[in-house]
């Protein structure tokens, strides 16, 4: 009888070990962020620091959390939306602010189109979005601090390398 008791704790043992699921931690499961690098316009091939620069998300009521606000940055990482095929941004290069609040700095508009792409990583992480056929369209006007917006990588699905440059 002993040995009957000791073999069912045994198997009962290894039936509820074998039962359990493995923990799901979401370790590569974020949408990758738009990476845009800034260039010097007279060398193309050199990076180039914007000095106080801000970036906000048109049609939002704050800068984008990515990036540092008022900060000199050669490189940013911003987010695009998901529910929708375009995101624009205004980047203000030596922004500052008057005693009134505003917003003294040149501003320029920035609208990057896309197409999203769901994909499944895991149980835990879900589904992110990647991007195919990005491009971008600076709103033109009497005094543009962007000089110049290049495409590099049309698939954003990582952020190692910049996907866009932007020449100043």
């Amino acid at each position: 009888m002993k040995k009957i008791l000791a073999i069912g704790a045994i198997l009962l043992i290894i039936i509820s070990f074998a039962a359990c699921e493995k923990d799901d931690i979401c370790v590569d499961g974020d949408t990758p962020l738009l990476v845009i690098g800034f260039y010097d316009i007279n060398d193309t091939t050199t990076t180039k620091i914007v000095t106080q620069l801000r970036v906000a998300g048109i049609d939002q009521q704050f800068t984008v959390n990515t990036v540092a606000d008022r900060s000199n940055l050669d490189l940013v990482e911003m987010p695009l939306r998901i529910n929708s095929p375009s995101t624009s941004f205004v980047l203000i290069s030596n922004s500052t602010s008057n005693t009134s609040n505003e917003e003294t700095g040149n501003s320029d508009v920035i609208t990057f189109n896309y197409e999203t792409n769901e994909v499944f990583v895991s149980r835990a992480c879900g589904f992110i979005a990647n991007y195919d056929n990005l491009n971008g369209m600076l709103t033109t006007d009497a005094d543009n601090w962007i000089k110049g917006v290049e495409i590099v990588q049309t698939t954003i699905n990582d952020q190692a390398t910049a996907h866009v440059k932007i020449f100043h």
